[in-house]
């Protein structure tokens, strides 16, 4: 059996918008007369969800949503879709160099760090692969000699 506190706990933080049919119930439900509390125990939301339903009703007559503040992204997901199979192909490039082919063959302006930046969101992740020194036949042998020297060597 659920309780109340654990149906709580899995309704909490923050999650996208009921659908447009939620919210059309809400408000047929609030022009039938029926309480907040109600309508809540009957669709299972919180009641502070349908209280900011029927207030965004009562002030803006529509529950559809509304553009959010904040500049719009500068990739679009054709735009993603495109860096990721120009990665494919071209894996030893720097990003400077993939944002100028993208310039000139996609007519895409996006800037070096956006590439960085989004390419680091897709998983690429550049790193710089270690340096191993070149080991001769002479030096191996040396070094293997050394070791055994040293093997007797307690801590």
């Amino acid at each position: 059996m659920q309780t109340a506190s654990t149906n709580i706990c899995e309704r909490m933080g923050h999650s996208k918008d009921l659908s447009e049919f939620k919210d059309d119930t809400v408000i047929g439900r609030h022009l039938c007369n029926k309480s907040i509390h109600d309508i809540s125990l009957l669709l299972n939301i919180p009641r502070s969800t349908v209280s900011g339903i029927i207030t965004k009703w009562k002030q803006l007559g529509t529950t559809a949503a509304q553009p959010r503040s904040g500049r719009p992204h500068k990739m679009t997901e054709r735009g993603k879709r495109m860096l990721k199979r120009t990665m494919h192909g071209r894996r030893l490039l720097s990003a400077e160099s993939i944002a100028k082919y993208l310039q000139t063959s996609c007519i895409l302006q996006i800037s070096t760090k956006t590439v960085c930046r989004e390419l680091q969101g897709m998983g690429f992740h550049g790193r710089a692969a270690t340096s191993n020194p070149y080991i001769t036949k002479c030096n191996a042998k040396r070094w293997m000699q050394w070791c055994k020297a040293q093997s007797p060597w307690t801590l």
